[in-house]
């Protein structure tokens, strides 16, 4: 009985320091997230988003004003930084629509059933405190029915469109994956 005792307050024991160590290793790494600033450098306040710039034959005007508009919404909202559209802006962001193709993707039975439609975005952010330029290249594929038309599936595409690609810019620029 107290060999069993004993037992069961090692186990009591064990279990208690391992929680513990559990609880300082996630402490000590810390969470990491977008409100921690993990990207942007401590002397960086304010940043400049720039139109985006129509490069691709092919153009889809809202899609670049959504983009525009919903980066800025997410650069202020997750991020300390403070929108401007001086030309002192610590940091400003230029992007270019450089492709925006349709194209089919499925055939079946000789027939095209389905089409996808792909986005590239050039992004170039330039610090002008640090004079430091850094560039990345953003591109995603969207599938829609070969049934509609490219205006539809633009319709019925914009909202995912505009999420995915702000996503992936802000990942982009926010992060050094």
């Amino acid at each position: 009985m107290i060999l069993k005792n004993k037992y069961i307050l090692a186990l009591k024991i064990t279990g208690f320091i391992a929680l513990v160590a559990i609880i300082f290793s996630i402490a000590a790494c810390g969470v990491y997230g977008f409100s921690d600033k993990g990207g942007i450098p401590p002397d960086i306040k304010t940043v400049k988003i720039n139109a985006i710039e129509k490069r691709a034959p092919l153009d889809n005007i809202q899609l670049r004003q959504r983009l525009a508009d919903r980066l800025r919404q997410k650069i202020v909202g997750q991020t300390r930084l403070t929108q401007t559209n001086s030309d002192s802006a610590d940091w400003e962001i230029n992007i270019s629509l450089d492709q925006y193709t349709p194209s089919t993707s499925a055939i079946s039975n000789q027939t095209v059933v389905t089409n996808r439609l792909t986005v590239a975005l050039h992004v170039i952010r330039t610090s002008w405190k640090n004079e430091d330029k850094k560039e990345y290249d953003v591109s995603r594929s969207f599938e829609f029915p070969a049934t509609q038309s490219l205006q539809q599936a633009e319709n019925g595409l914009m909202d995912e469109m505009t999420r995915t690609l702000t996503d992936e810019i802000f990942n982009k620029l926010f992060s050094d994956w």
